[in-house]
């Protein structure tokens, strides 16, 4: 019985993932079609597939190209508020879900950030085959010790959904002694996912705020540290582990401690997308878009009208 399991899963797999036809399948099991379209009604009856249909998730075309213009961005996505907040976060983070997928089909290397909103993204992958796409981490480790995001390196989630390749970049995010930093980049363990950020097409992220870098309080305990001669009164957000100020500036571009991608590196990335919850964020929204440091936006309406209504 469990081969007779594993059977039909493969074939399943082959079906639906790496969409092989009935005559292909039929020719690689030596099983006739007939006995395949059988499996695979199985497959469907026994929970082993699950098909999902959902409706479009409605957008606000009208704010969509105001800001669009306002800002001068290649992509912007906003969707209609529903009725329920807890609704309207589900359909932001399954339609970015799907726009990130659409534009991952095109490309080689794509990088991440790390965060709640990138894992919860992720989560929503739908499972793919793609064998020559790479994920690797746009930055060091965010030490955050509680977060949905898990143990498991985000570059790698996303991999399994892909069944594909991926980095990690074992290292903090922040590193104080600059010799430190510039050795370690050297490392040959280092070498290859810092050599693959310079291939990359993709780059989606979250946004945050000066409260979420005190969200890790090894962080908080370092500021100065981290962030010699920033004043926090004048960050507006966080973006790629560097604090910016309203007008998009890069407050720590004489300091930077962050290990990783550096911000020329970033800036070459092609496509650049943030996904934006929170209407709490839209200071951080205005700095990044104001600074040109996004090509793309996913966000709600609410974060929309406040974005036009201040910025």
């Amino acid at each position: 019985m469990k081969a007779k399991a594993d059977l039909i899963t493969q074939i399943a797999r082959d079906y639906y993932l790496a969409q092989l036809t009935l005559g292909q399948i039929s020719q690689k099991y030596q099983i006739s079609r007939y006995l395949i379209t059988k499996y695979l009604k199985q497959a469907r009856e026994q929970g082993i597939v699950q098909i999902n249909i959902q409706a479009p998730i409605a957008r606000n075309w009208t704010l969509e190209s105001k800001i669009s213009h306002k800002f001068a961005l290649d992509n912007v996505f906003i969707i209609k508020d529903a009725d329920c907040l807890g609704d309207s976060q589900q359909n932001l983070l399954t339609f970015a879900a799907e726009t990130i997928q659409t534009q991952i089909a095109a490309c080689h290397v794509v990088t991440m950030t790390w965060g709640e909103t990138v894992a919860q993204v992720i989560s929503k992958f739908q499972t793919h085959v793609q064998e020559d796409l790479l994920f690797v981490p746009l930055m060091g480790q965010s030490l955050k010790s509680e977060s949905f995001a898990g143990a498991t390196p985000l570059s790698q989630k996303a991999a399994a959904k892909y069944h594909s390749a991926y980095y990690t970049l074992p290292a903090p995010l922040y590193l104080l002694n600059d010799t430190t930093r510039q050795q370690l980049a050297l490392e040959p363990a280092l070498h290859a996912p810092l050599a693959a950020l310079n291939q990359a097409e993709f780059l989606f992220t979250g946004l945050g705020t000066a409260a979420s870098f005190h969200n890790v309080p090894l962080w908080q305990q370092h500021q100065r540290e981290i962030f010699p001669d920033v004043d926090f009164q004048q960050v507006a957000g966080l973006l790629f582990g560097r604090p910016y100020d309203l007008q998009g500036h890069i407050l720590n571009k004489q300091h930077d401690k962050a290990f990783g991608a550096s911000i020329d590196q970033i800036q070459h990335i092609p496509q650049r997308l943030a996904i934006v919850q929170s209407k709490f964020k839209v200071n951080a929204l205005l700095g990044a878009l104001r600074g040109h440091l996004l090509t793309e936006v996913i966000m709600t309406e609410a974060v929309a009208q406040r974005v036009l209504a201040v910025g």
